[in-house]
């Protein structure tokens, strides 16, 4: 663990040297623990791959006493509190009318659609990070077998549930926006809705699963292929 002075009113805590399941099983964690030592100083924390941002009540607390807490706070977390999380269940529909790199992607890689399909949907991944647009979780990390590089010019318009790979990383879009991702599926899930409670099905650390569904299923889920 490693501590910084991030501002006036922010520290932040770093908590492995490179991207890994552990390391974003240990920043799931860390959060739930900062966030019940600091209560009611917390202003916000910024999860990261390996880091979490703590931004405390200036007026309240200061930087060694927020810092002192926050040592204390992670040492006392055991190996099962590192590694917990909860298992989210994604459906998707796989299928070249809902992802138009589905098909370029099997043929780059050497396999069968439901090759891909059947390796994408295999893994369980963990959410290494929150970014890019609310509720957009990087997961990770895919089978290298269907690891596929950016798309050299992006999309301007990906749609909303969209299912993508970028090299081993998966996503699926919250909203309507500009991607570079290969897309090869849809998931009816919405990902990011700020009436909801939480306002995203998923957080860093948790643990995600890709279900393979039909057409019909993915429609009457209220997913949409427009």
């Amino acid at each position: 663990m490693e501590l910084q002075s991030a501002g006036e009113n922010a520290l932040i805590l770093y908590l492995g040297e490179q991207v890994s399941p552990e390391v974003a099983a240990r920043v799931h964690a860390a959060s739930a623990a900062v966030e019940a030592a600091l209560g009611d100083d917390l202003v916000d924390l910024v999860p990261s791959y390996a880091s979490l941002l703590v931004i405390y009540d200036p007026m309240r607390t200061d930087h060694l006493s927020v810092g002192h807490r926050l040592r204390a706070a992670i040492n006392e977390l055991s190996d099962s509190e590192s590694l917990a999380g909860r298992t989210v269940v994604l459906p998707v529909y796989y299928a070249p009318e809902s992802g138009a790199d589905l098909e370029s992607l099997a043929e780059r890689a050497g396999l069968s659609v439901d090759e891909v399909v059947s390796l994408h949907s295999a893994v369980e991944y963990r959410v290494y990070a929150i970014g890019f647009a609310p509720g957009f979780a990087y997961l990770g990390q895919v089978d290298e077998r269907i690891a596929a590089p950016r798309l050299s010019t992006p999309r301007l318009k990906v749609p909303r549930g969209a299912v993508a790979i970028a090299d081993r990383q998966t996503a699926v879009y919250p909203a309507v926006s500009p991607g570079g991702w290969n897309l090869i599926g849809r998931c009816p899930t919405r990902m990011f809705d700020p009436g909801a409670k939480p306002t995203m099905p998923v957080a860093v650390g948790d643990r995600v699963r890709f279900e393979a569904i039909s057409r019909d299923r993915f429609l009457a889920l209220g997913g949409e292929l427009a």
